[in-house]
């Protein structure tokens, strides 16, 4: 149930300044000096130094720590391809997001291009001014060969959190409930429902973090991906069965575990008793999940269950990457973000989610203690220690993997300087430290 009405939500982006998101300065302007300092004569002095060095970039503008969202509008949330001048609300919101949780400056470009290569000859142009490429809201198959084809041309770290923000959350979300349900990575059988950019992405996160390709069954619209009738789809042939059925399900008879990243109430108590003990449910359609929470716990009170919603435990937000992801990845000026970044991170917030809760994370959810267990598998969005756990973790796992352009000396006092970033940000908007 939304906690607030249509004219709420059109009031909050339309009261007072128009959008959420503006350009601030961050340089005295207030004499003739600074004016001159800030264009001409004394802005030529940094352009000759990148002129020289175009890695100066790094050192004399904004780059460093300059991320663009990008869209064109062609999967938006639940609404689908609505274009890119109605996609603008979300990827505004993906900026708030970015400077709230990670003090990350962004710039929102909406393109009205459906073309796969026509988008990516426009990104590719923009690598000059930005540090990093947030894709958004672009639908499947052409976000894969998007990403794909910008990471191997791109040297600044492209990433479409439509794909790997979910995998990653889910696949820390994974980690914990394995441990809770005493079963091995390698032994389960997983099923997915949604064959799209989060249902591939989530099933080879899966695959790296230890889950065996033969153990996986992806359905689709039309039921079980079979190698006798997935057609010409390589993504879809990717993950695709030799098992003998063909319904969902079917598929779902003693599996372990479910991930739904599909449509609202696709999955029956039925199918959710057929699973196996102690069955793991990650129904994360949104706004209505594969099944509902109440559904799923009264056919099988050893349920495990995450959902995409925040009124609920568990709950599989992307707000747990990708600011933390990019945030770690700038910080070194890494070339992209790769699969061993992206593990780090999975591993970092399971890691998270063992540790004691602060009290003013247990107040912001009104309860009165959160600890590790079936409800509480992944940490809390407003846990400001995410940005230390994840961004540190990130960091350590570009510089290991060799695609780190600057290292950090001193990971304490790195920590230190992330907090000091959280607690800025969070004096200004929220006050969430008094």
């Amino acid at each position: 149930m939304a906690i607030f009405t249509k004219q709420e939500a059109l009031n909050y982006h339309s009261v007072g300044r128009k959008g959420k998101i503006e350009v601030v300065t961050t340089k005295p302007f207030a004499n003739q000096k600074d004016l001159s300092l800030a264009y001409t004569p004394g802005v030529a002095e940094p352009c000759l130094e990148i002129k020289t060095d175009t890695n100066r970039v790094y050192d004399y503008t904004a780059k460093a720590n300059l991320v663009a969202v990008i869209s064109n509008g062609t999967a938006v949330l639940g609404l689908g391809d609505i274009g890119p001048e109605a996609s603008k609300p979300v990827m505004e919101g993906k900026g708030l997001l970015f400077k709230v949780f990670a003090d990350v400056d962004v710039f929102d470009i909406e393109i009205n291009e459906k073309n796969p290569q026509k988008l990516i000859e426009i990104v590719k142009s923009l690598e000059p001014t930005f540090g990093g490429i947030n894709l958004e809201d672009i639908k499947a198959p052409e976000c894969f060969v998007i990403e794909e084809e910008l990471k191997k041309t791109m040297n600044i770290p492209v990433f479409h959190d439509d794909q790997h923000g979910t995998a990653i959350i889910s696949g820390a979300a994974l980690l914990n409930a394995l441990k809770i349900s005493n079963k091995n990575i390698e032994d389960v059988k997983i099923v997915f429902n949604g064959a799209g950019a989060a249902g591939i992405s989530c099933a080879r996160l899966y695959v790296s973090l230890g889950a065996k390709k033969e153990n996986i069954v992806l359905c689709d619209s039309k039921g079980v991906v079979r190698k006798d009738n997935v057609g010409n789809n390589i993504y879809k042939q990717e993950f695709a069965t030799s098992m003998n059925i063909n319904t969902l399900a079917e598929a779902m008879i003693g599996a372990d575990v479910f991930t739904g990243v599909s449509a609202g109430n696709v999955v029956s108590k039925d199918m959710i008793k057929s699973m196996a003990a102690n069955p793991i449910v990650f129904a994360m359609a949104n706004p209505d999940p594969e099944i509902s929470y109440e559904d799923a716990v009264e056919a099988r009170p050893d349920v495990i269950i995450a959902t995409g919603r925040s009124d609920y435990p568990n709950q599989v937000n992307n707000v747990l990457g990708f600011p933390f992801i990019f945030r770690g990845a700038l910080d070194v000026r890494a070339t992209k973000i790769n699969e061993e970044m992206k593990i780090a991170a999975a591993h970092a917030l399971s890691e998270l989610a063992h540790l004691p809760v602060p009290e003013y994370v247990c107040k912001a959810y009104n309860k009165d203690l959160i600890e590790f267990g079936r409800d509480y598998i992944i940490p809390k969005p407003l846990d400001l220690r995410v940005i230390e756990y994840v961004a540190v973790a990130v960091a350590k796992a570009a510089v290991s993997s060799g695609v780190a352009r600057t290292n950090i000396s001193d990971w304490n006092e790195y920590i230190i300087k992330l907090r000091n970033r959280v607690k800025r940000v969070h004096d200004n908007y929220s006050k969430i430290y008094t």
